[in-house]
């Protein structure tokens, strides 16, 4: 099967699995992330079939919609690219970046290796700055149903991947507990170079908000 149609066949399989999910996760986001993931690959290089399957099946089954199981993305993404047909090198490139791709605290590093996961990475993380990042970080409280800001709970840099998952902190607090946080863990020189406006508009953003809620503008 040409890789094409491979790309062509996951992307119309995750938009339709992912059409009712939470707004800050659904098939917009792993669209965007898929885009901008090809404009990264094609600075950097890699494999340009991986890449665009790695971040197509990147969030295919999130752990934060799966009760913590980190295998949930994993095996859902070999499941579907063996049904299609793929090889299994492709499926094992793939399979890894899904394997490795969130944010796991402030404490733990990323253990992406591959060039295509780095890519990849990059893509979903650049989704968690700017607009879309203020956006989405918003989505998924409200979904969580949890405090937009709370002056006396303060921010927790997380030392591990254990206590980062059990984190049930404000919306702001996500912000210094990962959001301004990815920009100086970009894994690519073009990735690093697209975080730094969405990075500033992050701390625009918050400069605002604290305006606002302190009542001095």
């Amino acid at each position: 099967m040409p890789s094409t149609d491979l790309v062509a066949l996951v992307a119309t399989e995750l938009r339709n699995r992912l059409k009712n999910a939470e707004s800050g996760h659904d098939w917009w986001h792993v669209q965007r992330a898929w885009r901008v993931a090809e404009t990264i690959q094609r600075s950097e290089g890699g494999d340009a079939t991986i890449v665009s399957l790695g971040a197509l099946l990147h969030d295919i089954a999130d752990w934060k919609f799966h009760d913590g199981d980190e295998d949930a993305g994993p095996n859902a993404a070999r499941e579907l690219l063996t049904s299609l047909g793929a090889p299994e090198k492709i499926i094992k490139a793939v399979v890894e970046i899904v394997e490795h791709i969130s944010f796991k605290g402030a404490g733990v590093a990323s253990t992406m290796q591959s060039l295509e996961g780095k890519i990849v990475q990059d893509a979903d993380r650049l989704d968690a700055l700017g607009a879309m990042g203020i956006a989405r970080a918003f989505s998924y409280g409200g979904f969580r149903n949890r405090l937009m800001y709370d002056p006396d709970v303060p921010p927790t840099l997380h030392a591990t991947s254990e206590a980062y998952k059990k984190s049930t902190g404000t919306t702001i607090n996500h912000f210094y507990e990962k959001l301004l946080l990815l920009k100086d863990r970009m894994n690519t020189e073009t990735g690093k170079r697209l975080a730094e406006q969405r990075h500033q508009f992050l701390e625009k953003y918050l400069e605002e908000f604290f305006a606002e809620w302190n009542g001095t503008v």
